[in-house]
């Protein structure tokens, strides 16, 4: 029997498993939709649709270059233990690598590039059903930098979080040194100019309050406001910390002694504003084993 397209398509639709697992089940059941359904269940194939609702906010993010181009992406997963199997890395580096090579800016487009004869896409719908947990690409940023640039780049615990600098000037130390102090310190904002206008406003609002639950005298308030501002900017504002190599500078300071300028900065952290699960991964494990 000859197996359309549509029929795979629907096959997929209907179990979450990949293009290719879907033809060969209904090849091998002369494309009868129920036995192939049946087909992937018995692999254990189709228990990846299952999983399609459950949090994934564990994983791991990482940086790819090459040349004047950079991704960096962040693919999840559920628990901590499957970051860590190298089947999940491998497939990291996968994506990875074909995004970087594609022309590719956007998550929903990159998730149709082809690897081979499948989609990124099928790729992590087929690693949910091997590994058995939901797998997930979260988010991608590519950049490309000038000629007269650098890219500076720092995974901190192994890739919970990925920073990427671009810097001006011929220096790649400065580059990574920038890139490690927002991975360490995990700044909210680049420099003083990109701070939201309402983000400013309502800390100033509530830093007002405070003085005044103080106790201050009014006359007084914008000027302790005005300090505390200050502290504000030292503590979330990368180019205004204090650089971590040497805290008698700030990060702008250091840029400006070795010639250089931050240009652009990403910074990835695994599972950031993401509902975390609240299960107990060792019960779920001996209930499966029950």
């Amino acid at each position: 029997m000859d197996i359309s397209a549509s029929m795979v398509k629907d096959l997929r639709e209907r179990t979450g498993a990949g293009m290719m697992d879907c033809k060969k089940a209904l090849v091998e059941t002369n494309g009868d939709m129920d036995k192939a359904i049946d087909y992937l269940r018995e692999k254990g194939i189709s228990k990846a649709a299952k999983k399609a609702e459950r949090i994934a906010a564990e994983g791991l993010s990482n940086i790819y270059i090459d040349g004047n181009n950079a991704v960096v992406i962040e693919l999840n997963s559920e628990t901590d233990f499957v970051a860590k199997n190298s089947e999940f890395k491998e497939l990291l580096n996968t994506i990875g690598n074909a995004i970087l090579s594609s022309d590719v800016t956007k998550l929903e487009d990159a998730l149709n590039i082809k690897v081979g004869n499948e989609t990124i896409n099928d790729l992590i719908i087929n690693a949910t059903a091997k590994i058995g947990e939901k797998i997930s690409l979260r988010r991608i940023e590519k950049v490309t930098k000038e000629d007269n640039q650098v890219f500076g780049s720092y995974l901190h615990m192994g890739g919970k979080i990925a920073s990427l600098t671009i810097v001006d000037g011929d220096n790649e130390d400065v580059a990574k040194d920038v890139a490690m102090q927002a991975a360490a310190m995990r700044p909210l904002y680049v420099n003083i100019q990109s701070v939201p206008e309402e983000d400013l406003e309502h800390e100033k609002s509530v830093i007002k309050e405070q003085v005044i639950n103080e106790g201050k005298k009014p006359e007084f308030a914008d000027k302790i406001v005005e300090g505390r501002i200050r502290k504000f900017y030292e503590e979330t504002v990368l180019e205004e910390q204090a650089f971590i190599k040497d805290s008698s500078l700030t990060v702008k300071g250091y840029l400006e002694n070795n010639k250089c300028k931050l240009v652009n900065l990403i910074k990835f952290e695994v599972g950031e504003g993401m509902e975390k699960r609240n299960d107990n991964f060792a019960e779920e494990v001996m209930s499966q084993i029950k």
